[in-house]
């Protein structure tokens, strides 16, 4: 049987950093799922707060990529509208 080891706060955070850090685009959804486990597993405000900017950014990352993404699939497909220069 494999044994679970329980992270201490430093060690959760240090892997939300990691993953921020080596996060790609064809790993953020499952990197985001995993960084936001490890923050509701973490107990007081004080902790969760320390690891906001790395949370933020991959959140970030993520919007911007679904983002890119979308712009990919659609090609300049959009008509222009009211009040937009050609």
């Amino acid at each position: 049987m494999t044994e679970l080891k329980l992270l201490s706060v430093d060690e959760k955070l240090a892997e939300i950093r990691r993953l921020y850090f080596q996060t790609t685009r064809q790993t953020i959804q499952r990197d985001l799922e995993r960084a936001l486990g490890l923050l509701k597993s973490m107990s007081t405000e004080e902790q969760r707060e320390r690891a906001t900017v790395y949370m933020e950014g991959l959140a970030e990352m993520n919007k911007d990529w679904l983002r890119s993404a979308g712009r990919k699939k659609g090609k300049g497909a959009r008509a222009k509208g009211k009040g937009q220069r050609a």
